[in-house]
C-alpha cells in the first residue's frame, strides 16, 4: 500500500488551489473531497510517474495516458458543459459561487488510443504548429516550447497540428 502524508497533500493543495486561482480555474470547495482527490494523485505519481486523473483508469504508460495526467485534456470541455471536470477537482465559476450543481459527467476519453490521434492536415507554412492539449495554446516554431506558457503543461503535452 502506497502511504501519503497528510503533510504532502496539504502542501499539494495549496500549491493546486494557488495555481487554480492564478490562472483563473477554481478547485472544488468540499475540501475534504478535493483533498481525497489529491492524496488520489500523490498516489498515482508514486505508482506511475506521473498525476493520473483519480478517477480513470490509467494504464501505467505514460505515453498511453497524456491525455489524462491532470490537469487532463477534457477539463476545460467539461467545464463548460458540466460545471466541473470528470473527477470534479476543478469546477466552473458558478460551481464555486454555488450558483450551479455539479451533476454526473459523462467519459469523453475514447476507449481506443489510436482514436483519440489528431489527424491535422499538412501546409506549406515555414515552421510546423504545436498546440497544447491542456488548454490549447498555440505557437508554430520547430519544437514545442519545454512548458506551456499559458498552463504549465510539460512539452509531451503538446500535439502537432500543422
Amino acid at each position: 500500500m502506497i502511504e501519503i502524508s497528510d503533510g504532502e497533500v496539504e502542501k499539494l493543495y495549496n500549491k493546486l488551489k494557488k495555481e487554480a486561482e492564478d490562472a483563473g480555474y477554481f478547485l472544488n470547495s468540499d475540501t475534504e473531497f478535493t483533498k481525497g482527490l489529491v492524496k488520489s494523485l500523490l498516489i498515482n505519481e508514486k505508482r506511475y510517474g506521473y498525476w493520473a486523473c483519480p478517477c480513470r483508469l490509467a494504464s501505467g504508460v505514460k505515453e498511453k495516458d497524456l491525455d489524462i495526467i491532470c490537469p487532463c485534456d477534457y477539463r476545460d470541455a467539461d467545464l463548460n458543459e458540466y460545471g466541473a471536470c470528470y473527477c470534479a477537482l476543478y469546477v466552473s465559476e458558478d460551481v464555486a459561487n454555488g450558483k450551479k450543481q455539479v451533476t454526473s459527467i459523462p467519459e469523453r476519453r475514447r476507449a481506443n488510443p489510436l482514436e483519440r490521434q489528431n489527424n491535422f492536415p499538412m501546409s506549406n507554412l515555414k515552421y510546423p504548429v504545436w498546440r497544447c492539449r491542456v488548454c490549447g495554446y498555440l505557437c508554430a516554431r520547430d519544437q514545442p516550447p519545454m512548458v506551456c506558457p499559458i498552463c504549465k503543461a510539460k512539452q509531451e503535452r503538446f500535439e502537432r497540428m500543422i
